[in-house]
């Protein structure tokens, strides 16, 4: 296991680490000399870095997606750490360990894939059940959507991130769908589980996260449509009005035409699952950034431009002493400490929420 990770650093002091290259700017000082300018993460986080001398000794021996040592000293600019690098040399793969450098998710991915695959089992309509067993059951496939993330950085940007991506909507269409009688549950399930399934080909994951040539080329809208097709040519009797069905779920997914749906949501299921799958990957968002978050000091992240916004952060919020405040001051130890109140566990804030912002109770009955 490696040793400082990003979120073990501390300001002002030289630390000696392993870091995974996530990007490379050769730059040039005003002296005309060059300088590095690099982002260097684990699957803690990410970590702006400058290499400010002797660069020509090490400018060409490593690259985007490489493993480096450094030594340097980390320093708060701009209310962030910044490590200035004095040394850095390439690391060997045999080197390292993959799993200190990549972030996945916190659930097991052999139990989520049972859990998806419970939830297709238990499908009615025999059509759509018969074409998501079809695709599951690829070796390729399975293989892939097990590890994929569920997108380059902005949500669920981590390994198994489209697993635990499309069992969260799972579950959040199992609770809205029996609140609308129009929804058909199998069909918006059937565009849960499709409506990304591109992205285990349009992104690479190997090493650091990027697009593939594929997802480049076409993207993971078209990826999926494609997949769908070929595997619908072993299903002769699948209904074609279903499949146009299905098919539009797909393209519409995104919910506008500016943020790359072809079409429109146009029957309640396409509908619904745009604005689930678009909930389901903001608040994601919103978790990551705060967990993430490298600012140094203040209540909220720095912005972000997916979410257009920065975020506050509960806990340093509701711990935050306002200037001039008194100090609470304990009841006498003589009286009984009163009972303590439910706390909700909805919510990863929510006992500390709650704990707030309750007025204070008598110390005794009037």
């Amino acid at each position: 296991m490696k040793s400082p990770y990003v979120n073990e650093l501390e300001p002002n002091k030289v630390v000696t680490a392993n870091f995974l290259v996530h990007s490379k700017e050769v730059r040039t000082k005003r002296t005309g000399e060059i300088y590095l300018s690099l982002l260097l993460a684990d699957r803690t986080g990410e970590l702006d870095a400058k290499m400010w001398d002797n660069v020509a000794e090490v400018v060409d021996a490593f690259d985007r997606d490489d493993f480096v040592k450094v030594k340097g000293l980390i320093q708060i600019f701009h209310n962030r750490p910044q490590l200035t690098v004095h040394k850095m040399r390439r690391m060997d793969d045999s080197e390292v360990d993959y799993s200190d450098y990549f972030p996945s998710s916190r659930r097991d991915s052999e139990e989520m894939w049972a859990e998806l695959r419970a939830r297709v089992a238990a499908l009615a309509n025999p059509h759509l059940k018969a074409l998501l067993d079809a695709l599951l059951d690829d070796p390729d496939i399975a293989q892939r959507y097990r590890r994929a993330p569920a997108a380059k950085q902005i949500h669920h940007a981590f390994l198994g991130g489209l697993l635990e991506h499309v069992l969260s909507l799972c579950a959040l269409a199992s609770l809205v769908a029996p609140h609308y009688p129009v929804i058909d549950g199998d069909l918006l399930l059937a565009g849960v589980v499709l409506h990304d399934i591109g992205k285990i080909y349009e992104l690479n994951y190997e090493r650091g996260f990027s697009y593939s040539t594929e997802g480049q080329l076409i993207g993971h809208i078209q990826i999926a449509l494609r997949m769908v097709a070929d595997k619908l040519r072993g299903l002769p009797d699948f209904p074609p009005q279903l499949r146009s069905l299905v098919e539009h779920m797909i393209l519409s997914h995104h919910g506008r035409l500016e943020f790359g749906s072809p079409k429109l949501p146009m029957f309640p299921e396409a509908l619904l699952l745009h604005y689930l799958d678009d909930m389901d990957s903001k608040m994601e968002s919103m978790r990551a950034l705060i967990e993430n978050d490298r600012q140094v000091d203040g209540c909220f992240t720095a912005y972000n431009g997916a979410l257009e916004r920065p975020v506050l952060k509960m806990d340093r919020y509701l711990l935050a002493q306002p200037a001039g405040a008194p100090v609470p001051v304990p009841p006498p130890a003589a009286n009984p400490a009163p009972a303590a109140r439910p706390a909700p566990t909805d919510s990863p804030f929510g006992s500390k929420l709650f704990a707030a912002l309750q007025p204070a109770l008598p110390l005794e009955e009037k």
